[in-house]
C-alpha cells in the first residue's frame, strides 16, 4: 500500500470517522489511503477521514479486498458453524482510527453460537475503548456483517455493553506489541 494521493475512479459510499455516519465521496475526490485492515480501507482527504469497504478498493486504484472465508464451506445439517472462522471473522474488525482489531484490543466480552431456524444464531457482547466514541454503532454493524458471512450463521446480534470498564490490560500480546505498548 502507498500513501500517495489517489483519485477516485467512481462515487462510493463511505463511513466518515469518527462519527460513524454514512457518506458518499464523489468520483474525482483526492484521497490518501492511512490503512488498509479488517477489509477495508480507511482514507484520509478534504472530507477528514472515512472507511471504504474492501470491495470499492477498485475505486481508488487498489484491489478488492476478500474475506478471509473464501471457500469455507456450510456445516452439515444441525452442525454448529465453526466457533473459530466466526473469531477469525470478528478479528476482521477494526475501529479506523486504531490498527489492532477488536478482539486483540479485548472489546469483545462474549460471544455465542445457538441454534436458529435454518441455521446458527451468533450473539456478541462487546464494549469500546470509550463510551462516547461516534463509531460504536458503525463497528458494530461491521462486526454483525462480517459474522453473518459464517456459512451456517442465519441470525446475529452485536451488543454493545459497558460492564465491565475496558481498559488497557484488556489488550493481547498481539494488540500490546503492535500498539508499542510492550
Amino acid at each position: 500500500m502507498s500513501s500517495q494521493e489517489r483519485t477516485l475512479t467512481r462515487a462510493v459510499e463511505a463511513i466518515q470517522i469518527p462519527y460513524g455516519s454514512k457518506t458518499t465521496i464523489p468520483e474525482g475526490a483526492k484521497v490518501v489511503i492511512t490503512q488498509t485492515l479488517g477489509g477495508s480501507y480507511t482514507v484520509m482527504g478534504d472530507f477528514g477521514l472515512a472507511r471504504i469497504d474492501g470491495a470499492d478498493g477498485d475505486a481508488i486504484g487498489e484491489k478488492r479486498l476478500q474475506s478471509p472465508l473464501a471457500g469455507a464451506g456450510k456445516p452439515a445439517d444441525g452442525q454448529a458453524p465453526d466457533q473459530e472462522l466466526v473469531w477469525t471473522q470478528l478479528r476482521q474488525v477494526y475501529d479506523p482510527e486504531i490498527p489492532v482489531n477488536i478482539v486483540d484490543l479485548g472489546l469483545v466480552y462474549a460471544m455465542d453460537i445457538t441454534p436458529a431456524e435454518g441455521g446458527h444464531r451468533v450473539d456478541v457482547q462487546m464494549t469500546l475503548t470509550a463510551p462516547g466514541c461516534g463509531m460504536g454503532p458503525a463497528i458494530a454493524a461491521d462486526a454483525k456483517s462480517k459474522v453473518m458471512q459464517v456459512p451456517g450463521i442465519v441470525d446475529a446480534e452485536v451488543a454493545l455493553v459497558w460492564e465491565p470498564p475496558w481498559n488497557q490490560g484488556m489488550i493481547s500480546e498481539e494488540g500490546k506489541m503492535i500498539l508499542g505498548l510492550i
